[in-house]
């Protein structure tokens, strides 16, 4: 239960994410320079708890895991599903995005010979049709924009599967530190070729810290804490809870509409995750 409270934790604040960076866009900021800001303050943030907490980095084989999560991984999945909304619909690319839990169940049966219960396959059906009836209409795009979007979801599912075999001294702080500095540093790569475009106004910088605290620092701490304790399977299926939450802040922050089709996306999501969630308990007694 402790697990399933920290991924819908996470799942909250990556899910806030769309709202604060629609909020960042309008003050002027580029999506380079906010992935390098943001990940720039998640990582100062990280190494004065990491320091205020005395712990150490990992060992050699924990670190290089770290690196490569952060500087190809979050990098790449970034690349990937910003570069596919350029060739390809909202709807689609977040169709696409969210087939995730699917590749995650069967990349952890073939590469990791994770068995998978019948409840655990049932519930990534329903997830993901609760989040194609979230996202609606998924509209048109190329074939190299549905590639990328598929190929964000690849990318997001071996980092998952990647988090859940850390070595034993890799701790959800070490981890999250190690990863946004990686990331910050091959956004400072980019962003020193495209140029820096940071936000114009007060508001602007507000939702920037707010994507690097809340929907970086927070999500991905509170995402590991979850991992290690409930597994890749179930906490990509937990995660899918982040479009309901994000389609309610949207309604009250932004004024967007809920319809029914909606609640109904979002009910089949909660049921996914009791039924996960229930399947867990069980196990454990």
């Amino acid at each position: 239960m402790i697990g399933t409270l920290y991924i819908l934790a996470s799942a909250i604040c990556f899910g806030s994410m769309a709202i604060f960076a629609r909020m960042a866009y309008a003050s002027g900021v580029d999506v380079p320079t906010l992935l390098l800001l943001r990940f720039t303050t998640a990582a100062v943030l990280m190494w004065i708890l990491l320091l205020a907490k005395k712990e150490k980095l990992p060992s050699r084989k924990g670190l290089i895991m770290l690196i490569a999560m952060g500087a190809i991984g979050y990098a790449g999945q970034s690349f990937s599903y910003f570069t596919a909304l350029t060739l390809a619909s909202a709807g689609l690319v977040a169709l696409l995005l969210y087939t995730y839990p699917a590749i995650v169940a069967i990349l952890s049966r073939l590469v990791f010979r994770h068995p998978l219960t019948w409840i655990q396959i049932l519930a990534v059906g329903i997830s993901l049709a609760g989040s194609i009836l979230i996202i609606g209409k998924a509209g048109d795009g190329k074939p190299l924009g549905i590639f990328f979007g598929l190929l964000a979801a690849f990318i997001y599912s071996v980092y998952i599967l990647t988090g859940s075999r850390f070595p034993k001294d890799v701790t959800p702080i070490t981890s999250t530190t190690v990863i946004a500095s990686s990331a910050a540093v091959t956004y400072a790569g980019v962003v020193s070729v495209k140029g820096f475009h940071p936000p114009m106004t007060a508001t602007g910088w507000i939702a920037l810290m707010a994507i690097a605290v809340v929907c970086t620092v927070l999500a991905i701490l509170f995402f590991f804490e979850g991992l290690k304790r409930v597994g890749p399977v179930r906490a990509s299926v937990f995660s899918t809870i982040e479009p309901v939450f994000t389609v309610i802040l949207a309604a009250m922050v932004l004024n967007e509409s809920i319809t029914l089709v909606r609640v109904l996306g979002g009910a089949l999501i909660v049921c996914a995750v009791i039924l996960l969630a229930r399947e867990s308990a069980l196990t454990a007694e």
